[in-house]
């Protein structure tokens, strides 16, 4: 059995105002909002949530606000720690550990590629520091180094509070080798890929999507879930329509992620919540929301899956 429980695992975005300081009220009500569509796993800076561009006083901030609106829940709220080096992904980690939270996102440091001796040493010195938290691994290309099933199987062995990872690129080759070469870890794949996944055993949702279609994004998750794989490619099929549907020309802009997930929520019925990103990196126009807006109004219903 993996160490973590099968999940949809969704992020929460953070909304700043024109002096790039955190708007607490928009970003408390988008909490609020993704627990009541019945999402029960969610984290904060991950790319999309920019943990790569927050100082620590906007880090401290967005942390105490989450913690205040997961904590007494039944809900398992994770943070992300996104840095250039083992110590400072340490000190973001201490900040969210003393604030209470256990389960913590890490992305290795992305300066240099890390050889094999490094990753361990990262794995055991940041996942060793608090061994009474788990830990997932965000597998990105970002960081220089796509860990493969070999790499985690060495590390389940050293590292026990190592519990999932995240993955959501290399289509039904890279779900095929996680799933049958790491089985321990909970592996998390995107809408894409997580169809694939399912062929090989227990794996989980990493949700872009859920905001903009919440329903469909659980009816994905159930079929795969149960294996009904004629309903949970279907619904690939329109995860995939609606994401080159909806952003179309936006696509090719090819802007950081946080860009359009932020349009995600606001389609979501969260209008308050503002476009922009922490500098340098740029968001989208209003004009160009509106034109999105219009498709999703206009042909998607919403987001509901219908057959």
């Amino acid at each position: 059995m993996p160490r973590y429980p099968q999940a949809i695992l969704v992020s929460c975005e953070v909304p700043w105002d024109e002096r790039e300081q955190l708007i607490e009220s928009v970003f408390r009500e988008e909490i609020r909002d993704t627990l009541k569509a019945g999402f029960g796993h969610v984290y904060i800076f991950g790319t999309a949530g920019e943990g790569y561009a927050v100082d620590l006083p906007r880090f401290k901030r967005v942390a105490e606000i989450f913690w205040e609106e997961t904590k007494g829940k039944a809900v398992s709220a994770m943070v992300g720690a996104i840095a250039l080096s083992t110590a400072l992904s340490l000190e973001r980690i201490k900040i969210a550990y003393d604030l209470g939270f256990r389960c913590f996102q890490i992305a290795m440091p992305c300066w240099g590629a890390l050889n094999d001796n490094e990753v361990m040493k990262f794995f055991r010195d940041v996942c060793g520091a608090y061994p009474d938290a788990s830990f997932l691994h965000y597998n990105l290309p970002r960081a220089k180094r796509i860990l493969n099933g070999a790499d985690y199987k060495k590390l389940v062995a050293a590292v026990p509070n190592l519990v999932g990872t995240k993955n959501t690129g290399g289509g039904h080759g890279r779900a095929e080798d996680l799933m049958k070469n790491s089985p321990e870890l909970q592996h998390f794949f995107g809408e894409d890929n997580f169809p694939y996944g399912c062929f090989y055993g227990e794996c989980s949702l990493l949700s872009s999507l859920a905001a903009v279609a919440p329903e469909a994004t659980k009816e994905l998750f159930e079929a795969g879930r149960k294996m009904q794989v004629e309903r949970v490619f279907r619904l690939r099929h329109f995860f995939h329509e609606l994401l080159q549907g909806l952003l179309k020309e936006l696509l090719a802009l090819d802007r950081i992620d946080g860009a359009y997930d932020k349009i995600w929520i606001r389609l979501s019925g969260l209008e308050t919540m503002p476009l922009r990103l922490l500098s340098p990196y740029e968001g989208f126009t209003e004009a160009q929301y509106q034109v999105v807006k219009e498709r999703y109004l206009g042909k998607f219903n919403r987001g509901r899956f219908t057959e």
